[in-house]
């Protein structure tokens, strides 16, 4: 069903002011704004009002963080409870009522495996600063510095978590193949690509001649997002786990933004059984607000006082937000919402694919989807026995689809590599009503795109 799109509507002055002093003092780093030009004035669960008067449907949710969408009843009560109550609101590590909850809470939500002989270190409010003290924390435990990490990935901005993520210009850690099928590496995909890229890995590090030195730790995200929303294959993530167990190397589970429900199991470890060394946690885990933890074995757990400290890892109106939220997804299910959910749009999609060539593959798990975007009529980037001829990306196609989503009143982010790859993080408490009109919206933005003569001229620079 075709989507109307809505009347040009007349920015305010004050709109129209707002966006023009952001554009004049903010960096040249801004991201989100450049592709996103609205002025958000209220919210509530998936809907965003603008200034300007339009409603837009958020399948971004802040990058992933709004579990709940915007100001969910009970995040506003746990964070007003606090403030009522008089407590601190600033505490550094000290031990408090509020911590204790959010604990308790958030170890409950575990592998059990983890939850029964872990540590938990509360850290910068940022998920890179958790990558950050992941890495510390091997690295102490092990007495060795280099890592493992994967293409593709994503981990941070700052110095470590970027050496360690797939576009990081100064590499500082041994790169191994990440799983795809429709782009594999080795031209084969499936079990037999999975089977090839441990095999290397194994090779790599089995090698005294490899030039790869005896890692501290390998870090990997379950399911890769920024990177194009590849899901590792369950088969593949044992192995890793096989591989790291045997070979004494702690692995590092990147959950920032897979966590709390997103992939239809509360951890997206849970859907491959796999219990990681570490687990890096953000974003959904603060109930909106800035939270970061990393929980480890025990048996880590050798750094001295003060080796990984923050002025704001004692936030407690996130850790309050937060309990909240990860005792809703648990007592409400959501992660099975989000797995059925999310396979219903996932089938919409794929047989909206077989209309239109440009959509060159759908993918993702529970509500983390991923449509990637191509050329049908260029030569083929990639051949493999699994997915055949895949044209080369066509980001911007991407762009175009972006900006006809917004003027529908729908918002999205891109990724991948090229960023080709329309991302859907819609928040888990997404009706079946919202799900239909994010399709619709999306197919008739995707209509849009690929009958305008200017989209390639249309097309900016992607982050």
């Amino acid at each position: 069903m075709a989507v109307t799109e809505p009347a040009p509507v007349a920015l305010p002055p004050a709109h129209e002011g707002i966006l023009r002093r952001q554009a004049l003092r903010e960096s040249a780093a801004r991201t989100y704004a450049r592709s996103l030009p609205i002025v958000p004035v209220r919210a509530r669960g998936m809907t965003i009002e603008g200034a300007d008067g339009r409603r837009y449907l958020d399948c971004l949710s802040g990058a992933g963080t709004l579990a709940l969408g915007h100001n969910h009843p009970v995040v506003l009560e746990a964070i007003r409870n606090v403030i009522d109550s008089g407590a601190p609101l600033h505490v550094l590590d000290l031990a408090t009522p509020v911590k204790d909850a959010f604990t308790t809470e958030l170890f409950a939500t575990l592998p059990r495996e983890l939850a029964d002989n872990g540590r938990i270190q509360f850290c910068g409010p940022a998920g890179t600063d958790a990558v950050e003290a992941a890495f510390k924390l091997v690295r102490a435990a092990t007495g060795r510095s280099e890592l493992l990490a994967f293409t593709g990935a994503y981990h941070g901005m700052t110095a470590g978590a970027l050496a360690a993520s797939g576009g990081a210009p100064d590499v500082r850690v041994t790169r191994l193949p990440f799983p795809q099928n429709y782009r594999c590496p080795f031209g084969t995909g499936g079990e037999r690509g999975e089977d090839i890229g441990a095999r290397w890995t194994e090779y790599l590090l089995d090698d005294p001649k490899g030039g790869v030195p005896s890692p501290a730790g390998m870090i990997l995200e379950p399911v890769q997002g920024e990177g194009g929303v590849n899901p590792a294959p369950d088969g593949w993530l044992r192995r890793m786990r096989e591989i790291t167990r045997t070979r004494s190397i702690p692995l590092i589970a990147d959950e920032v933004q897979t966590g709390v429900g997103r992939t239809g199991k509360f951890w997206a470890v849970g859907h491959s059984g796999v219990v990681p060394d570490v687990m890096v946690l953000s974003k959904a885990i603060g109930g909106s607000l800035p939270l970061a933890v990393i929980v480890y074995r025990s048996e880590l757990d050798t750094w001295q006082p003060g080796a990984h400290a923050g002025t704001f890892r004692g936030n407690q109106l996130a850790m309050a937000a937060g309990a909240a939220t990860l005792a809703y997804v648990r007592e409400n299910r959501l992660a099975e919402r989000a797995a059925t959910l999310g396979a219903r749009m996932l089938a919409r999609l794929q047989a909206l694919s077989a209309d239109h060539p440009s959509m060159g593959d759908v993918r993702g798990r529970g509500l983390m989807i991923g449509i990637e975007l191509v050329d049908p009529e260029a030569a083929p980037a990639t051949v493999t026995e699994e997915s055949g001829s895949a044209p080369p990306p066509d980001p911007a196609l991407a762009v175009a689809v972006q900006q006809e989503c917004l003027r529908r009143g729908l918002i999205v982010e891109l990724g991948g590599r090229h960023g080709a790859v329309v991302r859907l993080l819609p928040p888990l408490t997404l009706t079946d009503e919202q799900a239909t009109a994010v399709v619709d919206r999306l197919a008739d933005a995707l209509r849009a795109a690929e009958r305008s003569p200017h989209r390639r001229a249309a097309a900016g620079p992607t982050r």
